[in-house]
């Protein structure tokens, strides 16, 4: 069962902030959580049902680092439409 800490964050970007302004919210999760778990803790904490869920995984990119290979952790992103009308308070910019 997911649960509220399994939402890493809002991602904040220039992309994301125009999609808010049509009721899409951009969030960032855990890379178990599914589409019925989210709509589920939306249900639950916030009092909103999503209309449409969308989800990619973001894989890690490969990166060097003086001559050492390493790689960005990967995770797990959902773009949640939310009702027209229905604003999260404490998830607004």
């Amino acid at each position: 069962m997911a649960d509220i800490t399994d939402i890493k964050s809002i991602l904040y970007t220039e992309k994301s902030l125009s999609l808010q302004e049509s009721g899409v919210l951009v969030v960032q999760t855990a890379s178990h959580v599914s589409k019925n778990q989210l709509k589920e803790i939306f249900k639950e904490y916030f009092g909103i049902t999503p209309v449409k869920i969308n989800s990619l995984k973001q894989e890690g990119k490969v990166k060097r680092f003086r001559g050492k290979v390493g790689q960005r952790a990967s995770f797990k992103k959902f773009y949640v439409r939310i009702p027209e009308g229905a604003k999260i308070d404490a998830l607004s910019v």
